[in-house]
């Protein structure tokens, strides 16, 4: 009977060949990710995503106009998920937002376009509008606020 240690070799020498390649493209990935200015975008969205009060006040805005009610019928509260799939663009060092978000009625759907002002922790709205999208047939933006 033959009592030698069996030596294995090292994990690199075993796995190099599949670990080079994924190494390499998980690089190119984040090299792409932020040189393409995607992680700007991200984080204006997961800064929508925290700030509520950006689009209660619109969405209140929206609730009680006559003619959005009419064309829309009783609006549903905003998804998170609504938020992640609209456009948020924060500029001015996060002091200002446009924001289109989308809203979903007992009588179709619209998209609420958002324009602020961050004001002593308070947003100040220059612009909040409608878009109605379906049905078809009744398409149109209403104007909320405009200054």
């Amino acid at each position: 009977m033959n009592n030698e240690l069996v030596t294995q070799e090292h994990w690199w020498k075993r796995n190099w060949k599949w670990a080079v390649p994924i190494v390499g493209t998980i690089m190119m990935a984040i090299v792409i990710f932020f040189s393409s200015g995607m992680n700007l975008i991200v984080t204006d969205l997961v800064q929508a995503y925290a700030d509520t009060k950006l689009y209660e006040y619109a969405l209140e805005k929206a609730k009680s106009n006559d003619s959005v009610i009419e064309l829309l019928g009783e609006i549903e509260a905003i998804e998170n998920l609504a938020i992640l799939e609209g456009e948020v663009h924060y500029t001015n060092e996060n002091k200002t937002v446009n924001a289109t978000i989308g809203l979903k009625g007992t009588k179709g759907k619209a998209k609420m376009d958002i324009t602020a002002n961050r004001v002593n922790d308070k947003w100040s709205y220059k612009k909040i509008n409608i878009r109605i999208k379906n049905p078809p047939e009744k398409k149109q933006t209403i104007e909320l606020i405009t200054k």
